[in-house]
């Protein structure tokens, strides 16, 4: 039986750079096996070689000496013990999930990639798999396109799923002073849809990626198919007191200020109240990965207060442009939604009384916190229009 250190030299050794886009010069992910035993693997040049453990490594990988040896002889097993929770990644979902792509061995058309794609306005970090009408998947406020690992996970067979890091977020630029609403990260979207050549694409949608999953449809609707949206960010209806000092506040601020771990934590908790507890690790991690830095701040601070701020009602208020909506919609809820309540799905009916809806025993991430449920509605929801995107896609190539 190989050692733990065999099955680890024989990842190497399958390490291919043209699937993961390391993203500083020399990027340190550390293994670590259940009996004790740990080494480092050091990314630089494109290549890719075992180093005694050392400096503060950017991801951390931990998994039992049973899980490494299946990992090193099945090629397709890496993903599927880190869904299961047999093995962690942490620190940095982009470099431990982007180091298992790149040691898989798969060479087939659709296998998980990472990769930055410059467009005309930033360059956006994205990771996607599979074969078939594109989806883009969209994260939400404070989160990363490792929110959709699940998704890409459960699609890939169906569809080529793209999921972005949403400029100011994950591995993207961060550019200080951008807009940060969800007029401006619709625009970023096309721009990343024109920079792969995607003439047209279903959208799935989380939290504040839902609300620009809805933007780029009423905006841009030639370019998108069907939408599917998980406990989307919509405008509230309710007065909102702090209106006028939001107002005043500058989210440039968040380029000093800093929130204590533990208050992020308890964030990450309320977003995701019931995931196991690698999930919420996970997305503790993905959060402060963006947030420690100051860009990241102001992006994120900038992007809360353009939620809190939209405006409801009006002429070119939120609800009305919301009936204007052209695209098939599936709008997914979770019961247990502390941010978005389900009783937004009342006003939702009443705007698009053709939209579909699903409600699950979930809090704000459904596609984290009920994989299964999630996924299979999305996947019959966007199939019934798949050929036409298909279709689309082979005129523009």
């Amino acid at each position: 039986m190989p050692s733990a250190h065999d099955s680890i030299a024989t990842l190497v050794g399958r390490y291919d750079p043209t699937v993961f886009d390391a993203p500083t010069r020399r990027t340190r992910i550390r293994l670590v096996v259940g009996d004790g035993y740990t080494c480092d693997v050091v990314v630089a040049d494109r290549a890719a070689a075992l180093a005694s453990p050392g400096a503060r490594p950017d991801a951390v990988l931990t998994a039992d000496a049973d899980t490494w040896r299946k990992i090193a002889a099945d090629l397709g097993s890496s993903m599927s013990a880190y869904q299961s929770g047999r093995l962690s990644v942490r620190r940095n979902l982009h470099v431990g999930v982007g180091f298992l792509a790149a040691t898989s061995g798969a060479t087939e058309p659709g296998r998980l990639r990472f990769r930055t794609v410059a467009t005309s306005g930033a360059k956006l970090s994205t990771l996607e798999a599979g074969t078939g009408p594109p989806l883009l998947a969209i994260h939400g406020l404070g989160g990363t396109k490792g929110s959709f690992l699940p998704t890409v996970a459960a699609l890939a067979g169906r569809f080529r799923v793209i999921a972005v890091d949403l400029p100011g977020f994950g591995d993207s630029d961060k550019p200080i002073g951008a807009a940060y609403d969800a007029r401006f990260f619709a625009g970023s979207c096309t721009d990343l849809l024109d920079a792969l050549e995607l003439s047209r694409v279903h959208l799935i949608g989380n939290s504040l990626g839902g609300r620009v999953a809805l933007e780029i449809a009423l905006r841009y609707p030639s370019r998108v198919g069907r939408v599917a949206l998980l406990a989307p960010s919509l405008a509230w209806r309710r007065a909102r007191p702090w209106v006028p000092l939001l107002r005043l506040t500058r989210p440039e601020l968040g380029l000093v200020q800093l929130a204590p771990r533990p208050v992020v934590e308890g964030i990450v908790h309320r977003l995701i109240p019931s995931a196991d507890d690698g999930w919420t690790a996970a997305g503790v991690d993905e959060f402060l990965r963006a947030y420690l830095t100051p860009a990241g701040r102001a992006a994120f601070y900038a992007a809360a207060r353009h939620i809190y701020l939209e405006q409801p009602h009006g002429e070119a208020g939120f609800w009305p442009r919301l009936e204007t909506l052209h695209a098939d919609a599936l709008f997914v809820w979770g019961r247990r939604d502390r941010l978005v309540p389900i009783a937004f799905a009342r006003h939702v009916a009443d705007a698009l009384p053709s939209a579909r809806h699903l409600e699950l025993d979930c809090g704000h991430v459904p596609q984290v916190e009920r994989p299964k449920q999630t996924h299979a509605a999305v996947a019959a929801f966007l199939s019934e229009a798949a050929d036409g995107l298909v279709a689309a896609a082979s005129q523009r190539r």
